[in-house]
Formats: C-alpha cells, sequence, structure tokens
C-alpha cells in the first residue's frame, strides 16, 4: 500500500524557487511520487510513497520559515497513484486571480467535521460547493449549490452574477482539501459578506471521519491522483479517468460506444478533432506497449 499526503500551507516565502532543490532532493531520495507547487504564498500538492519516505517530506517541510503549523490529510492507494516527482514554481498555490485575496488576513470560520451536519442543515445557511464542475458531478453535499465552473478562476465573476441570492444568507463552503475555501471565505469577506464558514479539512477529512450512516455527502470524490475518487473512510473509488478530456467516468460510462480507452469518451466524443483522436491514439499504443515491457509511461 502506499501513502498518499495531502497538504497545503498558506506563509511568505521570500524566494519560493530556492526551497525546490532541497525538496525534490528528499523526494527523490525516498522515492517519494507526485506534485507539490510553492509560491511566494506558500505549499500545496499531494505525494504517494513510503512511511519513512512521507515522514522524511513532512519533516522538512516544517522546518520551512512559517511552515511548523503544516497539516496533511492521509489516505492509501493498492497501486502508485503518480508516476513522477515534480516540485513547480507558481505565481499561486491554488490558482484564483485575485490579487487582494490573501488568506493570511483572514478566512471564514472553520467547521470541524463533526459539526458540518449541524451547521448545514439550518434554514438560513446557504452551502456552496466550490469546485470545478467535473468534481461536483460524481459526488457533493446534498442540497449544495453547483456553481457550474470550469476553474477555480471562475468563482468570483459567478458570485458577482449570483450575489444576491444570497442576502441575508450564512454563507458555508467547502472544497477537496480546504485550501480553495481558504481563498473564497477570504474573498467573500472582502465583498461584505459578514458570517462565512468552511469545512475543516474539506471534503477528504469528513469522509475520513464520518460514519456513512451519518453522512450527508452523496457520491464519491475526485481526487487529483491515479485513485481518481475515493469514498467513506477514503477507500479507493469505482470512478476511472478519460485521459483525453481529464474527466471522471462511471463504471457504465466505460461500456457506452463513444468510448475508446485513451482517445474518448461520451463527455469528448465531439470536442476534439480526428486529428487529435489520432494523436491520443497513438500515445495509447505506446501506453499498452510500455505496460507489456513492464514499464510505466510517463507521458
Amino acid at each position: 500500500m502506499y501513502i498518499v499526503a495531502a497538504l497545503y500551507h498558506f506563509t511568505r516565502f521570500d524566494d519560493p524557487d530556492a526551497l525546490r532543490p532541497a525538496i525534490a532532493k528528499i523526494c527523490d531520495d525516498h522515492n517519494t511520487k507526485g506534485t507539490l507547487l510553492v509560491a511566494r504564498e506558500g505549499i500545496n500538492g499531494t505525494v504517494a510513497g513510503t512511511r519513512a519516505g512521507i515522514d522524511a517530506l513532512l519533516r522538512h517541510l516544517r522546518q520551512l520559515p512559517g511552515c511548523e503549523t503544516l497539516e496533511h490529510k492521509e489516505s492509501h492507494a493498492s497501486e502508485a497513484p503518480f508516476n513522477r516527482m515534480k516540485v513547480r514554481l507558481k505565481r499561486e498555490i491554488v490558482t484564483m486571480g485575485q490579487p487582494d485575496v490573501d488568506p493570511l488576513a483572514g478566512t471564514g470560520h472553520y467547521v470541524e467535521p463533526e459539526d458540518w451536519n449541524d451547521l448545514i442543515a439550518q434554514d438560513d445557511v446557504a452551502v456552496i460547493d466550490t469546485r470545478n464542475d467535473y468534481e461536483v458531478a460524481i459526488g457533493t453535499f446534498k442540497n449544495a449549490i453547483d456553481p457550474e465552473t470550469k476553474s477555480f478562476g471562475e468563482f468570483p465573476a459567478w458570485w458577482e452574477a449570483n450575489k444576491d441570492r444570497f442576502h441575508n444568507k450564512r454563507v458555508a463552503m467547502f472544497c477537496t482539501g480546504g485550501i480553495r475555501c481558504e481563498k473564497s471565505t477570504n474573498y467573500l469577506l472582502g465583498q461584505g459578506v459578514e458570517e462565512v464558514f468552511h469545512l475543516k479539512g474539506g471534503i477528504l477529512k469528513y469522509l475520513e471521519r464520518i460514519p456513512e450512516g451519518q453522512s450527508t455527502w452523496d457520491g464519491e470524490c475526485f481526487v487529483f491522483d491515479g485513485r481518481v475518487s475515493v469514498g467513506h473512510g477514503l477507500k479507493e473509488g469505482s470512478h476511472k479517468l478519460c485521459y483525453a478530456c481529464r474527466r471522471p467516468l462511471q463504471p457504465e460510462d466505460i461500456k457506452r460506444p463513444e468510448y475508446e480507452a485513451g482517445v474518448t469518451c461520451h463527455l469528448c466524443i465531439d470536442e476534439t478533432s480526428d486529428k487529435d483522436k489520432a494523436r491520443f491514439r497513438d500515445r495509447q499504443k505506446q501506453i499498452v506497449l510500455a505496460h507489456q515491457r513492464g514499464e510505466k509511461h510517463l507521458g
């Protein structure tokens, strides 16, 4: 079993690029793989590896400036969920495109998973899913509002167009691990919303702590690794990924006539050209050949 560690932390890095070599070396030394993003505002990412490798990385990260209280969430995967390790320099560790948004200046009220159900059951609370449309499609909280955004950067425009719907409402927000809510709740506070809440630790912490019989979560949770989705108890889910459009598919979707492994699915068959499909088909052939040689294709 591989240990999967999801983490983020907002802090001030004067020279984030200078942090990358040491982080990459620790991961390489322990064969830890995944993606970590570093920016002036902090660090974010998901990695997988052995117990020793994950612990070594976390020890190092918590020694970085302002990262002493860095938290992470753990789950498990039966197969390696990443093929390589990437430590990337970014302008933002989660892209919202709002230069005035600063989670270090204040966020919404954190709500523990054990208190979440009671909060969102209140009549004066509006619950907003801050994730992208393809994530919401496979699972969300009952009665949650789906902004139908294709990227997190679209959220401010959606709010501006819909803010009148939330007059005299308290707003509760959630996302996969909590990072998007750090920014979205700060954004709403800046827009004059007085009572804003968000699920501490995100959906992952809720599914880890709350028994299925007491849960108000419906479906599975999309994750950005080879498992594609997880369910209650953070058990590996049933979804597979269309490697043409990167959308999650249910088992029955793979049986549809539009589906061709690595090439197309019913969601993207009309979105790509014949030239694109030929290119995807050639890539899929290389993946199959690599698998037959007992190797992993890194494309």
